[in-house]
């Protein structure tokens, strides 16, 4: 018996909700963006977006909160180097 470890629908959907957020939400192009950068494949990419695209959907529905973009996906803050003296 083999074991069913995702629902295989939503994975389907995930994926093509992933990609088309990638056109559509600049926050979501950018975190896109920074995993490949950080040595992530396409689909390792792809499932880290949709995973906190589904995070970020259930935490509206749970807490009754409109979408924000700028809370899903907020600006990366970079770190400013100290300059030694």
């Amino acid at each position: 018996m083999a074991r069913r470890v995702k629902n295989q629908r939503l994975a389907s959907v995930g994926y093509v909700w992933a990609i088309a957020s990638l056109t559509a939400s600049p926050g979501a192009r950018a975190h896109y963006d920074r995993r490949r950068a950080d040595g992530d494949r396409h689909t390792a990419a792809q499932r880290n977006l949709f995973n906190r695209m589904l995070g970020c959907i259930h935490h509206c529905l749970t807490k009754r909160t409109p979408y924000d973009e700028l809370t899903a996906f907020p600006a990366p803050t970079t770190p400013q180097l100290a300059i030694a003296a």
